[in-house]
């Protein structure tokens, strides 16, 4: 089955990018209930996922709502206002989702769910609908904050280095070039975008004009729409580049970025290629703990270092900042 979207040149005109925190939270959660699918994922899957099941969040609100095998109701993924919302933003848009919208999305979501085993909070968001949604949002900002924040600086970077190039490739080339070589499964001919292998149809009213093409790091291999009436359609599709934002890499720190900030910090910085807390750091190193949160302040001071708080720890992970300092050096 293939979906189809025509423009006419004004339509056209207001073809726009977002970076949508809540295209990273669905795409991301989708990788993590399927162990292995996604090899490109691995370490972040390996890093996460003892922590976000410690904190009961791979069987909360959030989880109830990847039961469908083909489905994730839309309202999860609201038009972004901008081409860099916020998580805040997003999150007021889902709980002021429209009744009519929220019980669309949840009937849709019913069709789907195997054997009719419809989790309790899918009933709770029929007949407690702020309540479960205040909960929802609770759920997503926990998890944002352990699966995606101490990577925030990375991810982003790299959907925004995405954006620039398919941007440079409209100036350049034109639109066409842009659409034909979003996807092997979308292809554009005579103003009308095509997409393979869709279970709905892509769809929009007149009050809803252009398109918003999302590019995630969780997407990877696969192409994801979004249409609700009166909406802006929204198409998701992997990032470039991807395969480099999780690769493991030997922690050496760097004798030119020692002499400058010391050997602790520069072992700290390199050991922190993945977000770790104070007790992980001080087990792999053999530094006292008090010893690094002394220096983990410095470097946080400096820029170099973020802090996202992970339950009743506190996961620290490498800027952009040291990132370049460390690619300078090597």
């Amino acid at each position: 089955m293939s979906a189809t979207l025509s423009f006419t040149a004004e339509e056209l005109a207001q073809v726009r990018f977002s970076v949508s925190p809540m295209w990273e939270v669905v795409t991301s959660f989708r990788v993590l209930t399927r162990p292995g699918v996604y090899p490109v994922h691995g370490p972040w899957f390996d890093q996460v996922r003892p922590r976000l099941a410690a904190a009961g969040l791979l069987t909360g609100s959030l989880s109830a709502l990847f039961h469908a095998q083909s489905y994730v109701p839309d309202f999860l993924n609201p038009v972004p206002v901008h081409s860099s919302p916020t998580l805040a933003d997003e999150l007021a848009a889902i709980q002021a989702t429209p009744d009519d919208h929220l019980l669309a999305d949840l009937d849709l979501y019913v069709e789907k769910v195997p054997n009719g085993a419809i989790p309790a909070f899918a009933e709770r968001l029929r007949t407690h609908r702020d309540q479960a949604l205040c909960e929802l949002a609770t759920d997503i900002e926990h998890y944002f904050q352990i699966a995606l924040a101490p990577y925030w600086s990375r991810i982003k970077t790299l959907l925004e280095a995405d954006i620039y190039h398919r941007a440079r490739q409209v100036a350049e080339y034109g639109a066409a070039r842009l659409f034909n070589e979003l996807h092997p499964d979308v292809s554009w001919n005579s103003g009308t975008l095509r997409m393979l292998h869709r279970q709905r149809v892509l769809c929009r009213d007149d009050n809803a004009p252009g398109l918003i093409l999302v590019p995630s790091a969780f997407a990877w291999n696969k192409i994801l729409t979004r249409a609700a009436t009166g909406d802006v359609p929204q198409l998701c599709f992997g990032a470039r580049g991807v395969g480099t934002l999780f690769a493991r890499r030997t922690a050496e720190p760097s004798d030119a970025v020692a002499a400058v900030i010391g050997r602790s910090r520069a072992l700290l910085l390199a050991e922190l290629e993945a977000p770790a807390s104070t007790t992980e750091l001080a087990s792999r190193t053999g530094m006292s703990p008090g010893g690094i949160s002394e220096h983990l302040t410095a470097l946080r001071g400096a820029g170099m270092v973020s802090a996202h708080r992970a339950g009743r720890s506190v996961l620290y992970a490498r800027t952009p900042v040291a990132d370049s300092l460390l690619a300078a050096a090597v």
